[in-house]
């Protein structure tokens, strides 16, 4: 075996996720040995009552047979455009009718006129991450990032594969990011020598803390983001996975300032997760080493098309059906698609608020957990300094209860665990939106979960034998 010798490379750490799914089969079989039922509050994966593609493979099927005969073709031998297409070499930019439809359908949701040829195809959200920081990153000068604390394990698995780079967190109340402290942060990097192009965060069912940032938060930030002359990169996975009345949403950052906004879109939670179809949209304008002012848009064509010159037409292509309804017209809004997988998703958030309150709500002095206005997830604290939720707190919640949940701690930078070394030590990420059942029987085994889990929680904290 060949020894290659690469001196500048460092082994980055594992991501708290990754580190869960590779112990969890050695900790289900101790779980199962000890007659334990495994209970799923871990996994942040699309339900798979939500996730059946039969329905949707028909639907695509009658669409594509609609585009044939719009098509007329008389020749039964003739290749049909859409099936060439699906199965070619094409644009980087993607079949350009899949990006109008998208732009009609989610530019009505959010009342912004989106330009499809700033709409750039990403292999879901953790594309559009990776070609924000690649693009930031190209000049090779100290870049530093700001972002949550905590933040989503994904952006900081990314950052850590370039040396010169650097995240500055923000550390968070339960309306959104400190606007004080992110401020001072940008200054900070800049202070320091760093070049901040962006502050990235997920402000809609955050991933991981579990609520939703204010509208008031939001537009201090976004001020400070246009005096201090840095990017926000809106993260939106969960913008449709939302629970809370439609007059109470707060507007995403791109519907507030698109010419001041990267949107991350993924089609992952209202569609399906495997053909991981995204888009990253962005009104704003760059100015580059040349003095020369272009679209960031341009740029990340560019960055995108050194990465994956061809995206994948197909998905694409299979995505353009599901934005069409039965009669093959656009449907008018997304939220159409959205209700199909929020019934669940509620029924499911609302087993896990309940139980909480009735197993827990009676001791406030040693528990608390957040309501997630949208997305799959609530935090929940131990208030007493005793419980310190690292490995072996987990590992032993699943081989003596059969509970998978996931650890605050390694959400947290590294900055931010300076500022604080106990940080998300007394915290678990619990997950409402995944089990490996369907109907009742998915409703019993939610309930089943958070009960064990409460149950765990009292007997950890010697409130119950």
């Amino acid at each position: 075996m060949a020894n290659l010798k690469a001196p500048d490379l460092v082994l980055q750490p594992v991501s708290v996720t990754r580190k869960m799914s590779a112990s969890l089969p050695r900790l289900r079989e101790i779980a199962q040995s000890k007659g334990l039922k495994i209970h799923h509050l871990g996994a942040g994966y699309p339900h798979p009552e939500v996730t059946d593609p039969r329905g949707f493979i028909e639907h695509q099927n009658a669409y594509f047979d609609h585009l044939q005969q719009v098509e007329g073709l008389n020749d039964p031998e003739a290749l049909p455009e859409y099936l060439r297409e699906s199965f070619s070499y094409g644009d980087t930019l993607g079949p350009r009718t899949t990006r109008e439809v998208f732009a009609q359908v989610y530019g009505a949701d959010w009342d912004i006129d989106i330009d499809i040829r700033k709409l750039i195809p990403t292999v879901g959200a953790t594309g559009g991450i990776n070609l924000m920081c690649s693009l930031a990153e190209r000049p090779g000068t100290p870049v530093a990032y700001i972002t949550d604390a905590p933040t989503y394990a994904g952006f900081t698995a990314r950052v850590s594969l370039c040396q010169h780079a650097r995240i500055f967190s923000v550390d968070m109340d339960e309306e959104g990011a400190l606007p004080d402290q992110f401020r001072a942060q940008i200054l900070a990097a800049r202070e320091q020598g760093y070049f901040v192009p962006f502050y990235y965060t997920v402000p809609d069912g955050h991933n991981p803390a579990g609520f939703s940032f204010s509208q008031a938060r939001r537009e201090a930030l976004l001020n400070i983001a246009r005096e201090e002359g840095i990017l926000i990169v809106e993260d939106a996975p969960y913008l449709y996975i939302n629970f809370a009345p439609s007059s109470a949403r707060p507007k995403p950052f791109f519907a507030m300032a698109p010419e001041q906004t990267v949107h991350l879109f993924t089609g992952s939670k209202i569609g399906f997760p495997g053909p991981r179809v995204g888009f990253l949209y962005s009104q704003a304008t760059l100015t580059i080493a040349d003095g020369k002012t272009v679209d960031l848009a341009e740029m990340a064509l560019t960055e995108a098309s050194s990465d994956i010159l061809f995206q994948n037409p197909a998905a694409l292509r299979g995505f353009e059906a599901l934005l069409h309804d039965a009669q093959f017209e656009p449907i008018s809004s997304m939220w159409l698609l959205a209700e199909e997988k929020l019934g669940v998703y509620r029924e499911n958030r609302e087993i896990l608020l309940s139980v909480l309150e009735e197993k827990l709500g009676q001791y406030p002095e040693y528990f608390s957990w957040t309501r997630p206005d949208a997305g799959f997830f609530s935090v929940f604290t131990f208030r007493q300094s005793s419980i310190k939720t690292d490995d072996s707190f987990i590992e032993s919640l699943v081989a003596q209860y059969g509970v998978v949940a996931i650890p605050m701690y390694d959400f947290y930078p590294a900055d931010a665990k300076a500022r604080d070394p106990d940080a998300g030590l007394n915290q678990l990420r619990l997950s409402f939106c995944f089990s490996e059942s369907k109907g009742e029987a998915r409703r019993v085994d939610m309930r089943e979960a958070i009960t064990t889990f409460c149950d765990a929680a009292l007997q950890l904290t010697g409130l119950q034998n």
